[in-house]
């Protein structure tokens, strides 16, 4: 236990160090005014905002959440679906995979108008964009994960007359646990920034609405705050699937304490 917590501080200090630093910084920046205080103000200035407004900003903040919810879980479907369609029939892989690295060309803020065009203001289109942005992720890091499996493994499988729901279930499966976290710790923070994105072109509720709306009275330190809260949400939840893959992946911790890491 005190070699775990050992390691959960050597893993923080360094970052919260920079964090600080460049808050210190900011701050020294706003106080002696080498950036005018209109353009950017300070985290003091950005923090207060949190009293007063805090409970506007979880109303908003619950909207948000709800719609990077919902695009997650059906990216992470769609994505485990493909992947898994596109490594057991490679026509399927030689069909999808160009159309996947091509969509990854178009801006989220390019596809937001049209997806509002679409299906107006709704919860709609930002669970759509959502789905989007979590999805290529998600596809492309289990397709290489169900493909760099050991191939001794998959001919010792067949041997064994193991069929291919077999080889599936315990070779590629556990082979691609790996890629599918490191995915999912990219396709979560995707998702918050998506469904923001998506509110800030229309919609009623939403951090992304929120923004727009100080932005009109010019209100930049209640602006960061959103920042500050997105990124605040974007940590905690990678915080979160790296504890779930510690629970569904107890050997990588074995073999990290093993290694003296």
């Amino acid at each position: 236990m005190k070699s775990k917590l050992k390691k959960l501080g050597k893993d923080h200090i360094t970052p919260i160090a920079v964090i600080l630093a460049i808050l210190v910084l900011w701050q020294l920046a706003c106080t002696f005014e080498w950036v005018p205080g209109y353009m950017l103000p300070s985290p003091i200035d950005v923090l207060r905002v949190f009293p007063t407004d805090g409970m506007l900003l979880l109303h908003h903040a619950g909207a948000t959440m709800l719609e990077a919810g919902l695009g997650l879980v059906i990216g992470v479907l769609l994505g485990f679906g493909s992947a898994a369609l596109m490594d057991a029939f490679p026509v399927v892989k030689n069909a999808i995979y160009p159309l996947l690295v091509l969509t990854q060309t178009i801006p989220p803020v390019a596809l937001a108008p049209l997806l509002i065009l679409w299906f107006s203001y709704g919860i709609v289109p930002k669970v759509i964009l959502v789905v989007l942005v979590a999805y290529f992720p998600m596809a492309v890091g289990l397709l290489e994960g169900f493909q760099g499996v050991d191939q001794d493994m998959i001919r010792l499988m067949k041997s064994m007359n193991a069929n291919r729901w077999q080889i599936f279930w315990n070779v590629k499966y556990p082979n691609a646990l790996g890629s599918f976290f490191s995915g999912l710790k990219i396709a979560v923070s995707y998702s918050v920034v998506g469904a923001v994105i998506a509110e800030w072109l229309g919609g009623f509720t939403g951090l992304g609405v929120y923004m727009t709306r100080v932005k009109k009275s010019l209100s930049y330190d209640k602006m960061f705050a959103v920042i500050f809260l997105v990124s605040f949400i974007s940590l905690l939840l990678m915080e979160l699937v790296k504890l779930i893959q510690y629970k569904s992946m107890p050997w990588v911790s074995l073999q990290d304490k093993e290694s003296g890491n």
